[in-house]
């Protein structure tokens, strides 16, 4: 049993429902800031004629805790092309905050705390038995690959998504029998 605390966002209402075996992705992301009150901050901005802003569907502190901002039979907006079909996982992490996009600072050291891996395999559980349509599992950086310019220097690109980046645990983090890692 997973202990998640429902927080949605003011725009859940306005996002496009689907139905439950149209999920058939989970996409894992981290949140490039330093801390879940930031997160939230920019999960609330709203981006979109429609209302609506970016967000993932849950949010893994640090120390394990979930919170569920989008319903996951709402589509969010997370990953460009996949959103129709996945649920989106952000796990708090400062990834290159705040210089996102620095050439010279694209290197992500973070580590992830067990707690927080703990704390995604458990809702990875959940969402495998709330939704048997589940079959793929990726990272932000698998599925989005454009380059975008740096901003010290236009003339050199970089990634535009680098998360959840290279201190992901993959082999700890996740079923591979039951989910498959998928690539774009």
């Amino acid at each position: 049993m997973i202990d998640i605390l429902d927080a949605p966002l003011p725009y859940e209402s306005l996002l496009p429902g689907r139905k439950p075996d149209e999920i058939d992705l989970v996409v894992i992301h981290c949140t490039e800031l330093p801390d879940l009150a930031m997160a939230r901050e920019y999960g609330e901005r709203v981006l979109y004629d429609s209302g609506a802003g970016n967000s993932g569907h849950y949010y893994i502190d640090r120390d394990g805790s979930v919170l569920c901002y989008i319903d996951p039979l709402r589509v969010a907006h997370h990953t460009r092309g996949y959103n129709p079909r996945s649920i989106g996982i952000e796990l708090v992490n400062t990834g290159r905050y705040p210089d996102w996009f620095h050439s010279a600072r694209q290197t992500m050291t973070e580590p992830y705390p067990e707690r927080q891996i703990e704390g995604l395999r458990a809702l990875l559980d959940h969402l495998v038995e709330r939704f048997p349509s589940l079959r793929h599992i990726a990272g932000h950086e698998d599925l989005d690959t454009a380059m975008v310019p740096s901003s010290d220097d236009p003339e050199n690109e970089v990634a535009r998504k680098r998360d959840p980046g290279p201190q992901f645990p993959w082999a700890r983090a996740y079923d591979a029998g039951r989910l498959g890692r998928l690539a774009g």
